[in-house]
């Protein structure tokens, strides 16, 4: 397939386009700078597309969206709200009205989601048909799928992957997670109990590949390991794999006042996710077990 992918630059982009390239596909990217390469084409997430760079995305026969500000890079300040609120719902909005003007538009696309649309839901399992949390992550999850389901309109299977803590060696949450852990003063965070749904990087790869083949996918579509566990039990396991003690509780007004609201959401809130729609669907995980899973990123297999 020819593959559009925004978000190339970010922690799963970097990594999905050699996956799908090693497997016969054909992959460009839609880049914010100006191109320097053959397979970019430049769009502007906010304005448009000119109709020049618009022309350039006939063609396609799938986008995978994964373009979003950064939820956990700062502070929720109103502005960083507005940032991660408006890349994704105002962004989504102008790709897939991009798409729409196109001859022959593409027939797939897999829109990131998150598991943030649930909120903080406790020992609460929960599964695709799962109603929506409450709060602004919650809202903003829902709107950026709703923008993306437009494309249905012109034909496109629509698949929106609700993302989950991506285990990553070079990038995303556990790699802040580490450092502490390393000199051996990690530890549970808040209570512990809330819970933290997972997804090891190459299973998240696996998923999207498996989402773009499988043309009986579509909707949501829970992209988490099928073992979540709570912040104590991944305090233990990240303990074990880097044979460092887990004896120092981080308090939870220690995180309110370091990260605030971010902090809060983020770290002290959680929910129990199941990916039943893939199981159900025959998809194979290569890592549903956390242990596994962390040897695995952490190099120690």
């Amino acid at each position: 397939m020819k593959i559009l992918i925004t978000g190339a630059s970010g922690l799963v982009g970097t990594h999905l386009i050699p996956t799908l390239a090693a497997k016969g596909h054909e992959i460009y990217r839609l880049v914010r700078k100006l191109p320097q390469a053959a397979d970019e084409i430049r769009w502007d997430a906010e304005k448009g597309l000119t109709d020049d760079e618009r022309a350039k995305l006939e063609g396609f026969d799938a986008v995978v969206h994964l373009a979003g500000d950064n939820v956990a890079g700062e502070n929720w300040s109103a502005e960083k709200k507005r940032r991660i609120r408006e890349s994704r719902t105002v962004g989504t909005r102008v790709l897939v009205e991009a798409l729409a003007k196109c001859a022959n538009p593409p027939k797939i696309l897999v829109s990131a989601s998150a598991i943030g649309f649930y909120g903080n839901r406790g020992d609460e399992v929960l599964t695709e048909e799962s109603a929506k949390g409450e709060g602004f992550f919650p809202d903003v999850c829902d709107e950026w799928e709703r923008e993306s389901q437009k494309a249905a309109a012109f034909g496109a299977r629509v698949v929106n992957p609700r993302i989950g803590v991506v285990l990553a060696k070079d990038g995303g949450a556990l790699e802040k997670m580490l450092t502490p852990f390393k000199f051996g003063v990690g530890g549970v965070v808040g209570s512990g109990r809330q819970f933290m749904s997972w997804i090891a990087l190459d299973d998240l790869l696996a998923i999207i590949h498996f989402a773009l083949e499988n043309d009986a996918l579509s909707g949501p579509v829970n992209a988490t390991a099928p073992r979540p566990v709570t912040n104590e039990e991944f305090t233990k396991a990240l303990g074990r794999a880097l044979s460092r003690p887990t004896i120092l509780p981080v308090p939870a007004f220690g995180i309110k006042l370091l990260f605030g609201e971010m902090g809060e959401r983020l770290l002290l809130e959680g929910c129990r996710v199941i990916p039943k729609r893939l199981q159900d669907a025959g998809f194979r995980f290569s890592f549903p077990e956390l242990d596994e899973a962390l040897k695995k990123v952490l190099g120690e297999d």
